[in-house]
């Protein structure tokens, strides 16, 4: 620092020292802070003690659903970090494209077959609503849950979950599939597979009349996810190499453990959003409480796979305790709302155990899974959907009960009905649809291109360019 420097800042400084300088910076303190703040409170005196509520709630909702929409940079992530290098622009795309084709299919039909007027199957109002049309509200008629929060508010946060549960699948078909293929599959998920499931559940459908409960989407979300994410790995069939004749398993080990428990983490943070964002309001909601469980179901989770898979294997798996977090993550959505944090651990206990051997079952019957995607969206999230029915306490779910609370299999009964139902409804669209696929603009690559990567040969460029000349694993 130039002495010009230092004297010009000791003038200022002993210039604040004196009276008539602290009383100079008081005054433009003062005027700045009127200026900010006078302007604010009269506006604030035009709204109504309702009107401000509304408005909180919006602001929570959507911050919410920014979380959510985040998450897709946690799945990009695991994704790529489980599969090999020479796949991980495919990985990108394939992520770029849930977000984009969900975002619009949804819009046109997807929502409007979720939440529209319609009978308890499916919404049959209410296509390619506009914001600025007063009857589009109108069509969404079962959406007296978030009162408070407009309709665009709505769509945003639903949205974000299509599009969730369609990348679900991206992992479990990873390094083997057509990318003009997955985009179809995509498109008719998010824009009929999925709703329909939405729309019994959390759109006034037959599951909800029958008080099937699942507060943020263990079900609607995680098991549609998974169930096709089944379907589709079954029907593309298993990587070049994956299993031998004799009937032997082969490890294909992703490229960056680093990536992939990077995005864990990502979906982690997530989580909190797509959880505690699913009571869509904040004033008078208790969404830290709902924070509480998911954070501690993820925890045992990790823990749990962490401990099976050292016990089994007999060394702490890495990707297998990000896949335990995660499994944690997805058992506990559904009943997040409705247990007391005891049982939300475990709950996360049981999901981490599950997930292990979940994917050795899997491995066992050759489905090839890169990421695990079937055992912790799908099998975990129909442990989390029964997990209602055993543990939920009725002070905390509108009155429920669930088997250990004193309810009896009632409750359980019921979750058990949603979850078969949602099973056999996505297992046979989606089975029907990879199979369309297949006959029509192909679900498989080719065993070359496969061999090459689907970097180059469905785009034309590595996602690691460096490695291009040194034959990328």
């Amino acid at each position: 620092m130039s002495a010009m420097h230092i004297r010009a800042r000791s003038i200022s400084i002993s210039l604040l020292h004196t009276t008539p300088g602290r009383r100079l910076l008081f005054l433009a303190l003062g005027a700045l802070l009127g200026a900010l703040i006078l302007p604010t409170v009269a506006y604030a005196k035009e709204f109504t003690s309702e009107e401000l509520r509304k408005a909180i709630d919006m602001v929570w909702v959507v911050a919410a659903g920014a979380l959510v929409f985040f998450m897709h940079a946690g799945f990009t992530l695991v994704e790529t970090g489980f599969t090999r290098m020479k796949n991980a622009a495919n990985i990108c795309a394939k992520n770029l494209m849930n977000m984009s084709i969900g975002l619009l299919s949804f819009w046109l039909v997807g929502f409007p077959i979720m939440f529209g007027d319609g009978n308890g199957f499916l919404g049959l109002s209410g296509w390619a609503f506009s914001v600025t049309d007063a009857n589009a509200a109108s069509s969404f008629s079962s959406l007296d849950w978030a009162d408070g929060v407009n309709l665009s508010t709505k769509w945003f946060f639903q949205v974000v979950f299509a599009a969730t549960a369609a990348t679900i699948v991206s992992g479990a078909m990873a390094e083997r599939t057509h990318f003009r293929g997955y985009l179809i599959y995509a498109a008719v998920l998010t824009a009929f597979i999925y709703p329909v499931v939405g729309h019994w559940i959390w759109g006034g459908g037959w599951l909800a009349d029958m008080g099937f409960l699942d507060f943020a989407g263990s079900t609607v979300v995680h098991t549609t996810g998974g169930i096709a994410a089944l379907a589709g790995a079954s029907i593309v069939g298993a990587r070049f190499g994956k299993y031998d004749k004799s009937g032997s398993v082969n490890v294909i080990s992703g490229h960056s453990i680093p990536l992939a428990v990077a995005g864990v983490i990502i979906l982690w943070f997530g989580w909190f959003g797509f959880n505690a964002g699913s009571t869509m309001a904040a004033v008078g909601a208790d969404f830290a409480a709902i924070i509480v469980t998911t954070n501690l179901a993820a925890a045992a989770g990790a823990i749990a796979a962490m401990s099976t898979s050292w016990i089994t294997n007999g060394k702490p798996d890495v990707g297998m305790t990000g896949n335990g977090a995660l499994a944690g993550l997805v058992a506990i959505t559904a009943p997040c709302a409705f247990v007391d944090a005891w049982a939300a651990v475990v709950i996360g206990l049981v999901g981490g155990i599950l997930v292990v051997f979940s994917v050795y079952f899997f491995d066992r019957i050759r489905v090839d899974d890169p990421v695990g995607a079937i055992s912790v969206h799908g099998m975990v999230g129909i442990w989390g959907t029964l997990a209602v029915g055993l543990f939920a306490v009725p002070e905390l779910s509108g009155g429920t009960a669930g088997l250990f609370a004193g309810g009896g299999f009632n409750q359980l009964g019921i979750q058990a009905i949603g979850s078969l139902a949602t099973v056999a409804w996505v297992g046979a669209t989606c089975t029907v649809l990879f199979l369309a696929i297949k006959h029509t603009v192909g679900l498989r690559s080719e065993q070359s291109e496969e061999l090459d990567g689907l970097d180059i040969s469905e785009h034309g460029h590595w996602g690691y360019p460096e490695s291009a000349g040194s034959a990328p694993n």
